[in-house]
């Protein structure tokens, strides 16, 4: 039996707008545009548009008698939906503009590169939207209030709010670091009470909740489709890690919307006294205040589908029958031997430990290196070869830009040749089909090889140097390129300055300074000069034991940053 019933209707709070506007951004030619009831959410039920796994609606096979709105074409962009389990057509509710939320962080300590993929998958997909030409309300919010952030503070003696905005600035700093641009509104829930108390109000007219001695829980055995999400039966639930067993409830499952004040702990007027908010209802709340009911796209880790997203939907449609979010879009965990990497866990490493030894930008390409559902084992080879790459990506265009800034650019034809024409169509094609394809970046970075090598025989090999046009084939491919580099947050500031601190970090995990380096150099060419070739190769290797690769030219010695080759012989030996 469907009831229906009141629907809270939140005060949308305004969303200021983001730093950088969507005018900024390369538009590709493939643009797109009170009695216990049980109650089923109406608008978290089916689904009207295409799924990948349907016949009747593949990409280019013009829908399958579908109307000329839900037809599908070879623009569409594809995103894996976890509610319908599928890939599906991105259609927003309302066109050319996008309602985005993703759950942030509990800020109580600094962040750990679990997190970093987190923001850093849905970054990608903010720029990429961006990039389609959507308008995008991207709201990502901070859990300040939280039981594991009283604990911390009590631990420190410092006051909760105080620990928690402190740690809030914190993630500011690793989320510029790792070129994260800003979302259109970070929410706190210190800063949302009204709104979260008017939304547990609404719960609890609908019939939907229960109080007792000033708690006041979520009764989930009104709501029918619980479970959904996740693919959990109700029976199968249980308190979450946030979540103290308490006899008190009706069913072991419910969860609790707003918690009595303890001692010690901070505290806000309410309705039932005193207290702070439960952890679910605070993104039922706040994404509903920005955003509305009826939004586009809910985003989070995998850890988040059970219980804390399960829980929102539960929260949000007691509140409002007809809410519905239209795609649950959820990245793979981040391992460390094939287990989850937590701070429950304690198996996890810091954004800050991690960038002390390798460049942020490396960082980057290691997360989005995998497709955002798949895990990632992390290790230090694979962050060693991200750094490898991106040393060789922005060298290329170093050494490019070098040679463009010698010739004027009004003097350049508007003609490339067709092998280079061929190449760009190429990347361009496989970087379109992979990044519409449920953004599958790893796709794209290997297309990056063809055009970074073709770019390489213009600027170094003596066939290169004759090619007719060749300063605007560089210019067209550099062009190429970077516009990629922007759609994955992998555009510096400075090629020149990101190599520099490339080589910083080598020289630090190799526990050598460049001087160092350098006497060693030195010395291999007094070796090489006194015919010592055993002793010069013993150089060589152990230098490129340690991660820097010695590089012979007409013009001397000199060194870059390489995979360690012990690290090589190592995973050589474990294969």
């Amino acid at each position: 039996m469907i009831t229906l019933f009141k629907c809270y209707k939140p005060l949308l709070l305004p969303i200021r707008t983001s730093l950088l506007s969507p005018s900024q951004w390369p538009i590709s030619k493939y643009s797109a545009t009170g009695p216990r009831v049980r109650f089923r959410c109406l608008g978290s039920v089916g689904h009207s548009r295409p799924l990948i796994n349907e016949k009747s609606s593949k990409v280019g096979e013009g829908g399958g008698g579908e109307s000329d709105n839900h037809k599908s074409c070879s623009s569409d962009l594809w995103l894996y939906n976890t509610m319908s389990k599928q890939k599906e057509v991105f259609r927003p509710k309302v066109a050319g503009k996008v309602g985005m939320y993703v759950c942030g962080v509990t800020a109580y300590d600094f962040s750990h590169i679990g997190h970093a993929r987190v923001y850093v998958c849905f970054d990608v997909l903010y720029r990429y939207l961006r990039h389609l030409g959507y308008e995008v309300n991207y709201v990502r919010n901070f859990t300040d209030v939280d039981d594991k952030i009283i604990a911390r503070a009590r631990e420190l003696g410092e006051d909760p709010i105080s620990l928690s905005r402190r740690y809030c600035e914190e993630f500011h700093q690793d989320m510029m670091d790792l070129n994260c641009l800003s979302p259109s509104v970070e929410p706190r829930v210190s800063e949302h009470m009204p709104q979260i108390i008017d939304m547990i109000k609404q719960i609890l007219d609908n019939g939907c909740a229960y109080e007792i001695d000033g708690d006041v829980y979520f009764s989930v055995d009104k709501f029918s489709d619980y479970g959904r999400l996740s693919g959990r039966k109700l029976e199968d639930n249980r308190a979450g890690e946030r979540v103290a067993v308490d006899s008190r409830k009706k069913n072991p499952a419910d969860f609790a919307l707003w918690k009595s004040a303890k001692e010690g702990e901070p505290f806000w007027e309410s309705p039932w006294g005193p207290g702070r908010p439960g952890w679910h209802i605070e993104c039922s709340a706040m994404s509903a205040a920005y955003l509305g009911y009826f939004f586009d796209i809910h985003g989070g880790g995998m850890d988040l589908i059970f219980p804390h997203h399960e829980n929102e939907i539960a929260q949000s449609c007691a509140a409002c029958n007809k809410s519905n979010v239209s795609y649950w879009i959820h990245n793979g965990f981040v391992t460390i031997d094939s287990e989850k990497m937590s701070k429950s866990l304690g198996n996890f490493f810091t954004i800050r430990e991690v960038l002390d030894l390798y460049h942020p930008l490396a960082l980057r390409l290691f997360l989005i290196g995998t497709h955002y559902r798949s895990p990632i084992n992390y290790s230090n080879v694979l962050l060693e070869q991200a750094s490898d790459r991106v040393f060789y990506i922005y060298q290329t265009l170093h050494d490019c830009e070098d040679v463009l800034r010698h010739h004027n650019e009004a003097n350049r034809k508007d003609s490339i040749p067709p092998d280079v024409m061929s190449c760009i169509s190429k990347f361009n094609e496989e970087v379109l089909v992979s990044m519409l394809d449920d953004l599958h970046t790893p796709v794209s970075i290997s297309a990056l090889s063809d055009p970074l090598k073709t770019i390489n025989d213009l600027l170094h090999t003596r066939k290169g140097k004759k090619r007719e046009l060749r300063i605007e084939s560089l210019a067209a491919l550099e062009k190429t390129i970077k516009n990629l580099l922007s759609i994955l947050g992998l555009m510096p500031t400075s090629y020149s300055e990101v190599l520099q601190q490339l080589m910083e970090k080598a020289l630090k995990r190799a526990k050598l300074s460049e001087d160092q380096v350098l006497q060693k150099i030195q010395e291999r060419t007094s070796a090489r000069m006194n015919k010592e070739y055993e002793k010069s190769d013993l150089i060589r290797k152990e230098l490129a034991a340690v991660g820097i690769a010695l590089m012979d030219s007409p013009d001397g010695t000199s060194w870059r940053p390489a995979v360690p080759l012990s690290m090589l012989e190592q995973q050589v030996s474990a294969a």
